[in-house]
């Protein structure tokens, strides 16, 4: 077994942990980062991305990305569209910022780049990884693709290795609370080889279900309508998918442009946060620490915002050399993950058909989407939270 040591092991390389890396770099600290997916694996996994603003000038301002702004789609508003119309957001004319469509695979390629590019320490396609925090230093065991076995050894470790983290298994036993909602159902996403239906994304609930209606490329759009969390991908083909959204969103002149699907996939829909995110010199970060519906685009950027208090705190760490300064991190991200928990569920419950839903519920799930579009205070308020709350340093 070969011994490596590092000042920070960081498990997942997504966006969060290589975002991590490269700020920790910046300011002189080192990293290791292991991931049991390969490059090529993580980078041909089809994700959307809504990036906020914030999250843009992050990757901006700290060198990681230029080409979200190249290639990125800037969007200054959004659209709700129920009983059949369509109502903007102006996100620009209520608080002055914008999102960028630019999907969570662009964000890594980019962030690896970086990484090469730098020199960083990131190691891709390993396997049976095992975490210990029980000595004095935490530690990270991993086989090589070569077959050759790693020891780790770390003054911190950071679990961002996503939704099903070892690392959030590696605190012990009544050292965390979970908390955590399951939904009745999920989104049907697809993409389909067409023209864009709208310059902006088209947030639609109507009495068949929810429906978003984005892009991807100039040339491919990307989809989803709300449907069963069993329901079977294959089960679908192009003329019951485009018939499903045409009932959906179709209506008063507006219609989905319609070309040849590429691809299909269903996406189950749970809220969950776990706390603290740190025990002794273990800490989460991203999904490993917290997950989102889709519907208000946070994941990612919960993630990003995470990793960004998380670079702050650790190199207090260093500068202080006490332990305690880490504590600073758990209530500092967990501020802005429960205004996102409470954005995502909100906006969840306001747009989709919900089974069993009676009368009342319908019409009030009305009167809430004109109340948001109807009000300058209530559009500012969907327009501040979906763009993204900007937080301080400290």
């Amino acid at each position: 077994m070969k011994t490596l040591r590092t000042q920070v092991a960081i498990v997942g390389a997504g966006p969060a942990g290589l975002l991590l890396s490269h700020l920790l770099g910046r300011s002189g600290i080192e990293t290791v980062t292991v991931d049991h997916r390969t490059y090529d694996e993580i980078a041909g996994t089809i994700r959307a991305g809504i990036l906020e603003a914030g999250s843009v000038r992050l990757l901006v301002d700290s060198g990681a990305s230029t080409r979200v702004l190249t290639e990125g789609h800037r969007h200054d508003g959004v659209v709700l569209r129920f009983d059949g119309e369509n109502h903007r957001i102006d996100f620009q004319g209520l608080v002055g910022e914008s999102v960028w469509l630019y999907p969570q695979t662009d964000v890594f390629i980019d962030l690896a780049a970086r990484r090469r590019s730098d020199g960083g320490d990131v190691r891709y396609g390993v396997s049976d990884t095992a975490v210990d925090i029980s000595g004095a230093r935490p530690t990270v065991t991993y086989t090589e693709p070569d077959g050759s076995v790693t020891r780790l050894e770390a003054d911190l470790l950071i679990g961002a290795d996503g939704s099903r983290s070892i690392c959030r298994h590696a605190f012990p036993d009544g050292g965390r609370g979970e908390w955590f909602r399951e939904y009745p159902f999920a989104w049907f996403g697809f993409l389909a080889e067409a023209a864009p239906s709208h310059d902006e994304l088209v947030y639609t609930r109507s009495d068949y279900g929810f429906a978003l209606v984005s892009q991807r490329t100039p040339t491919v759009q990307r989809m989803y309508f709300q449907c069963a969390p069993d329901e079977r991908p294959q089960e679908w083909d192009d003329d019951r998918i485009w018939t499903e959204m045409r009932r959906r969103v179709n209506g008063n002149g507006f219609e989905v442009e319609e070309g040849p699907i590429t691809a299909k996939m269903v996406l189950p829909f749970r809220s969950f946060v776990t706390a603290p995110l740190r025990h002794d010199r273990l800490l989460l970060a991203g999904d490993a620490a917290h997950t989102v519906p889709p519907t208000g685009a946070k994941g990612l950027n919960l993630a990003l915002a995470d990793v960004a208090i998380l670079a702050e705190v650790i190199a207090d760490f260093y500068a202080a050399g006490d332990a305690d300064v880490l504590d600073r991190y758990t209530e500092r991200a967990l501020e802005r993950v429960w205004r996102a928990q409470h954005f995502s569920y909100w906006a969840t419950t306001m747009l989709h058909m919900v089974p069993g839903a009676t009368p009342f519920d319908i019409q009030r799930q009305r009167g809430e989407l004109a109340l948001i579009t109807g009000s300058r205070h209530g559009s500012t308020y969907f327009a501040e939270a979906y763009t993204g709350w900007q937080q301080p340093k400290q």
